[in-house]
């Protein structure tokens, strides 16, 4: 998916990620980044990817969403919605 997410965004030269750039990023003891995976039947239809940050400003952490993918034949049902509401808790954690 993320790939094609690169290619709806004209980028798709630019990607250079692999399923094996991923794994010890996010699945180390302490991830620099987490994703959240939304599924149809078993199938994988939207991602969120994601990291915490701290605000200088505000003096507290919050949330980074580095993207959002559905893919095109599922948008407009909602699954958005549903992915930042899970985002959300996650975002007030501390």
């Amino acid at each position: 998916m993320v790939r094609e997410l690169a290619e709806h965004e004209n980028l798709l030269p630019q990607c250079v990620a692999t399923e094996e750039k991923f794994h010890k990023p996010l699945f180390r003891e302490k991830p620099v980044a987490e994703a959240l995976l939304g599924e149809l039947g078993g199938k994988p239809i939207a991602f969120a990817l994601f990291f915490h940050n701290f605000s200088t400003f505000a003096g507290k952490p919050g949330l980074y969403l580095e993207d959002l993918y559905i893919k095109p034949h599922f948008q407009r049902h909602g699954i958005g919605k549903t992915i930042l509401q899970r985002l959300a808790p996650l975002a007030l954690v501390f």
